[in-house]
């Protein structure tokens, strides 16, 4: 089964997707990171507008960026909603580089566990027990497994999120209604990155995140229909008799 799918289903996400165990993590908003201004005054930016780009330089030491406040608060409101995440269900959409949408089901359980179901016709489940995330094709009776340390998506699931101190942020925006954060993982063995978007009214929410993985290729997964005050049983991430057919 091809990378880009696993990749491009979660929470962080987190994805969402997401909130599990990744290895580059995020936590919530513990004390700011100390942050450097850019050399040059930036223009001000146009409130409210996604879009209007925050003046922000390279990192040279690290490929992010050297952030300006507004977007140290805006990175940190993302690591506080997935701190605090502990269950999370919904529906989601999967859309993939080739336009193919694909619907279905997803828990999360933090710290580290997730399940996405795909809906019929398909009989593909993506899951993680914390620290194996595999895709199981439930009709060929087969997976295809890799660590979810080696996955970007560690980045929003495990135990204590902090965007700023392991992530690589690309980008980082905020509107009045919208929270775009855009990040990298630090680790070399997560290639790739999550460009997430936070609906902000009444209160901040995931809404969807696009996934690009090594090649370039964009996965968009949009959710709705979230629940986060229902207890999620943690046989879900179970993962089934299936025989392990690789680990990447």
């Amino acid at each position: 089964m091809q990378t880009k799918m696993m990749v491009g289903v979660l929470a962080c996400a987190s994805a969402l997707l997401v909130a599990t165990g990744m290895p580059a993590s995020a936590q919530a908003p513990a004390k700011a990171p100390q942050v450097t201004a850019p050399a040059q005054p930036a223009p001000a930016a146009t409130p409210g507008t996604v879009g209007s780009p925050w003046q922000a330089t390279a990192s040279p030491d690290q490929g992010g960026l050297v952030l300006e406040p507004k977007q140290v608060e805006a990175v940190n409101k993302v690591s506080a909603y997935f701190n605090a995440l502990t269950n999370l269900k919904g529906s989601f959409v999967q859309t993939n580089a080739e336009k193919k949408r694909q619907r279905g089901k997803f828990y999360v359980k933090r710290p580290g566990r997730f399940r996405f179901e795909y809906a019929l016709p398909s009989k593909q489940v993506i899951i993680s027990d914390g620290h194996i995330l595999a895709i199981q094709d439930l009709d060929l009776g087969n997976e295809d497994a890799t660590e979810l340390d080696n996955t970007p998506f560690r980045l929003l699931v495990r135990k204590d999120v902090d965007l700023l101190r392991d992530a690589r942020i690309v980008d980082a925006q905020e509107a009045d209604d919208l929270l775009v954060v855009t990040l990298r993982d630090r680790s070399p063995d997560a290639p790739g990155q999550i460009k997430l978007f936070m609906a902000k009214k009444p209160t901040i929410e995931l809404k969807e995140w696009v996934t690009t993985d090594a090649q370039g290729l964009e996965t968009r997964v949009e959710v709705s229909e979230l629940n986060r005050t229902e207890e999620i049983d943690p046989k879900l991430f179970v993962r089934g008799m299936l025989t392990l057919k690789k680990i990447q």
